[in-house]
């Protein structure tokens, strides 16, 4: 159980598109969506993107209990990925259908309600598909190249929905816009739920182990669980800082680069060089080892972005190089946590003799979903530093501090919380790591410090 074949791993790696579509398109469009369609004040329409995606915080780790139980009933996690992606779907398109109830609140609660039955439909999709990695190989190695596999296809995901959807947007304009584009995200969403299914019928899995029996373990398990805490922690404050670039790009097209058509341009130069560069870190990840790579790209992350502080000043074509630089390092940021989730979930299953792929990976994205969540409504309170002016049409003049702000929202603040992770990735947590060759099965001691 440790090589996989192609269609399996081209399978799972579609699903991409369902976590790459949802990870992107709010935290890209959501915010402009309120502040610059419905009127919603900066500060308020932050965290009206925020309160949905706490949710995930309590209701994902429930979900990857209900999961790991589904597991060890049906042998399958095919049920909740099937149904929690076309679920998604449905409440998508309805997320920006703008049925114009008759005023700003009123439309707004429109807008928390449906996010939250986006979230919880997230929820049941995302939590089986980020515990599969630990279950279809036990290859050390082969779970690197898994995840390569899975980021290079998220890449081409977020390029699709983060670069057509607001292309979409400005296309179509208005408020039908945002419907056309809800609808072809929702249809992105369709395709890569049926995809991952049809890629791990039939796949052997890790054999069930016996599903956590409460949730006082489950918390014992978290105390002790070091390495994964850090981890998490790593993961969380990058997912901040990435939310919070995401959530710029609009306004830095706008208002800083002068030209809302940079919008698509800066997303595909940001997001673009990770269907490059995956090989290159899956060589990295060969050589130097899973944590060595992770603190490379985390650098050349944070470099990249501190330097489109200069971005008002900068010509344009630089200030694209810059982005092209930091879509090399977040590309690495997202490949080498999720190889070292796998190894540090089989080690716990192994000492614990309990399922914990499900509940960790619930864990694991309810962080991730507060760190999205996070980001936008972070970026808000920079514009509502910043003196920015919400409108109906995107034509409000903007003061200068409010360009200001934004630049720095787009790249000193994101740059800064991407780096903080780098203190946690620390040898002596995380344990040497067995680099075995290929087709061994790859078990990994993690020694906790």
């Amino acid at each position: 159980m440790s090589a996989l074949g192609t269609r399996t791993r081209l399978g799972y790696s579609l699903g991409s598109f369902v976590t790459g579509a949802f990870g992107t398109v709010p935290g890209l469009l959501l915010l402009p969506y309120l502040t610059d369609t419905l009127a919603v004040p900066a500060a308020a329409a932050g965290a009206i993107v925020l309160l949905p995606k706490a949710w995930d915080v309590v209701f994902n780790p429930v979900a990857g209990r209900l999961s790991d139980a589904d597991l060890v009933r049906r042998g399958s996690r095919t049920r909740s990925l099937l149904a929690g992606g076309l679920a998604l779907a449905v409440t998508f398109a309805a997320l920006f259908a703008h049925p114009g109830l008759g005023g700003t609140g009123a439309d707004s609660a429109y807008v928390v309600a449906v996010f939250f039955l986006c979230a919880t439909a997230f929820a049941f999709f995302q939590v089986p598909f980020n515990a599969l990695p630990a279950e279809l190989t036990g290859g050390y190695h082969e779970r690197t190249r898994l995840t390569t596999w899975r980021i290079a296809v998220l890449a081409l995901a977020i390029l699709t929905s983060g670069a057509v959807a607001p292309a979409v947007v400005n296309g179509v304009g208005g408020v039908d816009g945002y419907r056309v584009m809800g609808v072809f995200v929702a249809v992105l969403i369709v395709l890569g739920t049926v995809a991952v299914v049809l890629g791990i019928r039939g796949v052997p899995t890790a054999t069930p182990r016996r599903p956590t029996p409460s949730w006082r373990e489950l918390a014992a398990t978290m105390r002790q669980w070091r390495s994964f805490r850090l981890l998490l922690g790593v993961y969380f404050v990058q997912a901040l800082g990435v939310a919070t670039l995401l959530a710029a790009v609009s306004y830095v097209a706008r208002y800083v680069l002068g030209d809302a058509g940079y919008q698509s341009l800066l997303f595909a130069g940001f997001v673009g060089p990770a269907l490059l560069v995956m090989p290159l870190w899956d060589r990295v990840g060969r050589s130097g080892g899973k944590l060595a790579g992770f603190r490379i790209a985390t650098v050349a992350f944070a470099v990249a972005l501190a330097g489109l502080a200069f971005a008002r000043v900068l010509p344009p074509a630089l200030v694209f190089v810059l982005v092209a630089v930091a879509g090399v390092g977040y590309a690495g940021v997202q490949v080498f946590p999720l190889a070292l989730l796998p190894d540090l979930i089989t080690e716990e299953e192994c000492r614990t003799k309990a399922a914990r792929a499900g509940v960790t990976a619930g864990v694991w994205t309810a962080a991730e979903a507060l760190g999205l969540a996070l980001g936008p409504s972070l970026f808000g309170l920079v514009l509502s530093w910043g003196g920015y002016v919400s409108s109906t049409d995107a034509a409000a003049g903007q003061p200068d501090s409010a360009v200001t702000a934004i630049t720095l929202g787009f790249s000193v603040l994101p740059a800064v919380l991407v780096a903080l992770g780098l203190p946690l990735l620390r040898q002596k947590v995380f344990g040497p790591e067995r680099r075995p060759h290929d087709g061994d099965s790859g078990e990994r001691k993690v020694v906790d410090a």
